[in-house]
């Protein structure tokens, strides 16, 4: 019998190969008022907040950008076509 392979999968693809086909290459201000104001109603529903917050609380809405500037947020962007066809893209392959 061989031995069995050892193969490691990743979680998410590399940010470097990934292409953005629909939309424009950064992130929208559109989609980022979207991401923003979902997050922030999160903060102020109680969910722990993924950045440190060093220096005091300011607030749901700047924590809310603080983690979006920090690249901590595990969220995708779902952008579609009219004809149907969408694309899920992590924030972290948007520019800010």
């Amino acid at each position: 019998m061989p031995p069995a392979k050892t193969v490691k999968k990743t979680k998410q693809a590399s940010m470097s190969d990934f292409e953005v086909t629909i939309g424009p290459p950064k992130l929208t201000r559109f989609e980022k008022a979207r991401i923003v104001g979902a997050r922030s109603l999160q903060l102020a529903m109680g969910a722990p907040a993924f950045v440190s917050l060093e220096g005091g609380y300011r607030g749901p809405i700047q924590t809310a950008m603080l983690e979006l500037e920090a690249d901590a947020l595990p969220i995708s962007i779902r952008r579609s076509l009219p004809n149907g066809i969408t694309q899920d893209i992590p924030i972290k392959a948007l520019a800010k």
